[in-house]
């Protein structure tokens, strides 16, 4: 026996006319009966804001502003970085180095100079989020990290906001809808999918694992019908739905999703950091008076110390750059203790890994195996190409 259909109300009010030039720009829209010239206006009356104008910003905010989003907001303060562009196409090659927020905004008032775009150009904080948010009618979450994820949870559940959250992660993506006070207690939270965030280096970012370039085109369009659906009114949201994609099978499943009885009600943002964790702690006490930098190793290389210096990331890396006279012993390997007998005892063991998280999760490991002079790299691989050899590739 299938699930009750979950229907909502429109998110926003309709605007009070379209102009002859916006009959003429959005006419596909009206001639369909579900959205027709009061749903149009209501996508010229609704603020939209979307945390982040990166892989999935990139074609939500186009198609966004495509589809006749009078207000859209991009909280974001990074900048555009040549790695950007496999995947984020609302940037081009001559944006490198220029801010993402802005970039993005001459790319949308490119599809539709009609949209009012409102740059927020900050680190979503706890001082800011909530503000942020009450300025808007609907988030969009395509926000890379577990601290921000649970930020933009809890500031939309203070705020009364809905959101759609959207992830990507090599060949999948998930999206779901989620809005603590919704309509006739459907409501749901992220918490109710991940009550706690996973153990720090158990999920690596995509800047770790890697995302397939076309992927954030789905799941980043999917984001955009979900806030189309939600301000017009329209068809069944993925509120209390996850969403699967794999792109390697292309196939698309939807779990049902229930709130989960023993969560605690959020009332208060937190420290989401400390929550979430970039290291472990047992990671983080390693580090602590183990940790060289870059030029050291350099010095420590060019002095004939005895050291062997242990590439922790993964063979595909490897391929990519390494450093001259290291071994390739990925991180698992380490974790797993079946690497121990590889490692030789009379030398002192230098981890490093791309920027320094896996090789503090590796050192800590080895450390309580024995090796108490292990030392790591501040900084990692892209450290190392940075401040001492700038002729290796970065990735």
């Amino acid at each position: 026996m299938s699930a009750t259909p979950v229907v909502l109300p429109p998110l926003v009010e309709p605007a009070s006319q379209l102009s002859r030039e916006e009959v003429a720009r959005y006419s596909r829209h009206l001639i369909i009966p579900n959205i027709g010239m009061t749903g149009q206006k209501r996508l010229k009356n609704a603020r939209v804001l979307f945390i982040g104008a990166g892989g999935l910003g990139s074609p939500a905010l186009l198609y966004l502003a495509a589809a006749g989003v009078g207000t859209i907001g991009i909280a974001e303060f990074d900048e555009v970085d040549m790695s950007n562009l496999q995947r984020q196409v609302i940037h081009g090659r001559s944006d490198v180095g220029r801010p993402k927020a802005l970039s993005a905004k001459e790319s949308i008032l490119e599809i539709n100079e009609h949209v009012d775009v409102r740059l927020h150009e900050f680190r979503l904080d706890n001082s800011n989020a909530v503000e942020l948010f009450s300025e808007y009618d609907l988030i969009l979450d395509g926000t890379d990290n577990f601290a921000t994820r649970y930020l933009v949870n809890d500031a939309a559940v203070i705020a009364g906001k809905p959101y759609v959250w959207g992830s990507i992660y090599r060949f999948e993506g998930q999206v779901s809808v989620f809005w603590e006070d919704a309509p006739d207690g459907a409501g749901l939270n992220y918490r109710d999918l991940y009550p706690e965030a996973p153990p720090p280096g158990m999920v690596p970012s995509c800047a770790e694992g890697g995302v397939l370039g076309v992927l954030p085109a789905t799941v980043g369009s999917i984001m955009a019908t979900e806030a189309v659906k939600l301000i017009t009114g329209i068809g069944e949201p993925l509120l209390g739905r996850l969403m699967i994609y794999d792109a390697l099978a292309m196939t698309f499943r939807t779990i049902r999703l229930q709130r989960d009885p023993t969560r605690v009600p959020v009332t208060a943002l937190i420290d989401y950091d400390a929550f979430c964790g970039v290291v472990s702690e047992e990671a983080s006490a390693a580090a602590v008076g183990s940790t060289i930098t870059a030029p050291e190793l350099e010095a420590m290389i060019g002095e004939g110390r005895s050291i062997e210096l242990v590439d922790v990331r993964e063979p595909v890396e490897w391929d990519i750059m390494h450093l001259p006279g290291a071994v390739l012993i990925p991180k698992d390997r380490i974790l797993s203790g079946e690497a121990l007998a590889t490692l030789p005892q009379n030398k002192q063991i230098v981890l490093y890994c791309k920027t320094g998280i896996r090789s503090a999760e590796a050192l800590a490991f080895l450390k309580n195996a024995g090796f108490s002079d292990a030392v790591h790299v501040q900084g990692g691989a892209i450290a190392w190409a940075n401040q001492v050899d700038a002729s290796l590739p970065v990735y």
